[in-house]
């Protein structure tokens, strides 16, 4: 039986149910799907400096979980983290923004993404660029309402993003990336609508780590993501 850790990256916990039903309804039947929620960082990701907050936060959540599990998901789209994860780890680290960008290379020639807030927009860029991915990316839009404020009312949110992602396909996108871990869920309702794929991050995440371990891979350590060398860290892990 395959355990995933799926790792919200803000400090919300409702923003980690959505993350887990997503995750839960993307795996197989036997896979366990443990949600984690940092015990500190930012209640939100909206900016760099937070994004470097949270990939702290997720650390620490990740290396203090006291359980077996066979990879880890990591649930913030355009944040940094996923790279310290494979550091520290030897099963599979997946993070949602390059798994949805793969995803949706299978599934048509161009995509474009649909996020939040638009400061978000010049970090998923360069988390696209820096997978080698951003040469299929048509565009990133953005519905422009900050990620706690998604749930408060789900019929103008997913109007909103309906109307942003249909503007994608006219210029040009074949598939639809969301680029937002809380809005997990949303995928079904808006491919009906536009008549094209479109790709939710964490159900990607969650069935392609789930079949990394399925087929034995797991991350190099021969250069990149080579284990840290030992040395003191003062002050980590924080008590």
């Amino acid at each position: 039986m395959t355990t995933l850790l799926v790792v919200n990256v803000n400090t919300t916990r409702s923003v980690t149910d959505v993350i887990a039903a997503a995750a839960r309804a993307a795996v197989s039947p036997g896979t366990t799907v443990v949600p984690l929620t940092p015990r500190f960082g930012p209640a939100s990701v909206e900016s760099n400096y937070e994004s470097h907050l949270s990939a702290v936060g997720v650390l620490d959540a990740v290396q203090t979980y006291d359980g077996p599990f066979d990879a880890v998901v990591h649930a913030g789209f355009g944040e940094v983290g996923r790279d310290a994860l494979q550091d520290v780890l030897t099963v599979p680290v997946v993070d949602i923004t390059e798994a949805a960008a793969h995803t949706a290379c299978l599934l048509g020639r161009t995509f474009g993404v649909v996020t939040s807030l638009d400061r978000a927009v010049p970090a998923i860029h360069d988390r696209l660029l820096l997978a080698g991915l951003a040469g299929r990316c048509s565009g990133v839009r953005s519905v422009d309402l900050p990620v706690l404020e998604l749930e408060t009312d789900p019929g103008l949110t997913a109007k909103a993003f309906t109307e942003e992602a249909a503007r994608l396909v006219e210029e040009g996108a074949e598939v639809v990336v969301l680029g937002c871990a809380g809005m997990s869920g949303l995928h079904a309702a808006l491919s009906a609508e536009l008549e094209v794929p479109v790709v939710d991050g964490v159900a990607a995440a969650a069935r392609l780590a789930e079949s990394l371990v399925a087929l034995g891979l797991s991350t190099s350590k021969a250069r990149s993501y080579a284990a840290p060398r030992p040395k003191e860290l003062r002050g980590w892990p924080f008590g």
